[in-house]
């Protein structure tokens, strides 16, 4: 889970391939008025209801099979790319059971990729748009997982066990946190991987 305010990671759990990534919601302590913006992985609907008990915000990737009932609409301006805005009801078996409060639904077409989208919230006060604009803000975790790969060659692993691999994967993510607070706390207008390869000099003499 990674802090938009400065993309650093907040919380990791490290697990093998057979645990699925909704069961990590049960290890997370919700902070309360934070927003927690997940994936359909996610769409857990006891576990989402678990966070608005806790009075933490979430937005999700809705699935297309969803049973709902829709109890009203607001207005939205569709040249945003907003197609609607409405207050649902659950009304599966299971789903209903799960999470019997109200829930936003909103539904917007992405103009860039070509594709439309429907979201789920609890927070029924924030603009339907930045409700679309916070769920993009869920890529710069992919980004973070990128660039691990990609600059702190963790593709091969020195030894092959699983306290092995997981002491360097936890070193990886180390080194990304202290470089990108160094990057932080000096004020450098520098790329974290240039710091990291390409200008020694620069930060002996910071």
């Amino acid at each position: 889970m990674l802090d938009l305010r400065g993309n650093l990671p907040s919380f990791i759990e490290i697990t093998d391939g057979k645990v699925h990534d909704v069961n990590i919601l049960d290890d997370l302590i919700p902070e309360a008025g934070s927003y927690y913006i997940m994936d359909r992985g996610y769409l857990d609907f006891k576990r989402l209801y678990a966070l608005t008990q806790s009075f933490a915000f979430f937005v999700i990737r809705s699935k297309t099979n969803l049973k709902f009932r829709r109890l009203y609409s607001r207005p939205v301006d569709k040249s945003t790319g907003l197609k609607c805005d409405q207050m649902i009801v659950l009304t599966g078996t299971k789903s209903a059971k799960d999470y019997p409060d109200k829930l936003r639904r909103t539904r917007y077409f992405d103009a860039k990729t070509n594709l439309y989208l429907t979201f789920l919230s609890n927070n029924f006060i924030i603009p339907a748009l930045t409700i679309a604009q916070l769920y993009k803000c869920r890529w710069q975790v992919e980004l973070f997982f990128k660039w691990i790969k990609q600059h702190l060659r963790i593709k091969a692993f020195y030894g092959t066990s699983k306290n092995a691999v997981k002491t360097q994967i936890w070193i990886a993510i180390s080194l990304y946190v202290l470089v990108a607070i160094i990057k932080k706390r000096l004020n450098l207008d520098l790329s974290l991987y240039t710091i990291f390869y390409g200008n020694n000099k620069r930060l002996e003499a910071c």
